[in-house]
């Protein structure tokens, strides 16, 4: 008997981005932009993952430095980071990222849980994962990103 599922029904697709030598997946459905960090204002006393805020098409705009979330290194090449500009129960965040890849639509019944070797910082932002012709997919739990209240220590 045919299975009466839509094959493209169980297809997510995911922007993905790159940090350090990571891969990273964020569902499409959560991006709004994608854009070339500008000017930023540092926010005093905020905590150390903002990387402040600016202002994107007015709009007010939290950028929020994954490198730090994730507790990476700062980059040594010198080269401005790009940002996924995502909206998240009212306001608008940037998420600064290495770069930006292609999107890429995959099968969700081929996406895993977190390996028990995945880094617990990345484990604890992350969806699951995509293994991919030698390499990684992390799907962002942009949620878990954003949840500033739970610190990602070394």
């Amino acid at each position: 008997m045919a299975n009466d599922n839509n094959p493209s029904d169980m297809l997510t697709e995911y922007v993905t981005v790159m940090l350090g030598e990571q891969l990273f997946g964020l569902p499409i459905s959560r991006v709004q932009d994608v854009f070339m960090l500008e000017k930023l204002t540092r926010v005093p006393l905020s905590q150390p993952e903002i990387a402040g805020v600016l202002n994107l098409r007015g709009r007010i705009v939290t950028a929020i430095d994954m490198r730090r979330r994730l507790g990476l290194p700062k980059r040594e090449d010198g080269k401005k980071p790009m940002a996924i500009g995502i909206e998240s129960k009212g306001e608008s965040y940037g998420l600064l990222i290495d770069s930006v890849g292609e999107v890429l639509k995959l099968d969700e019944n081929m996406r895993e849980p977190n390996p028990v070797n995945l880094d617990t910082r990345l484990a604890r932002v992350s969806a699951g994962v995509h293994r991919l012709e030698g390499q990684l997919l992390v799907v962002l739990d942009v949620d878990r990103v954003l949840d500033m209240g739970e610190a990602i220590a070394a």
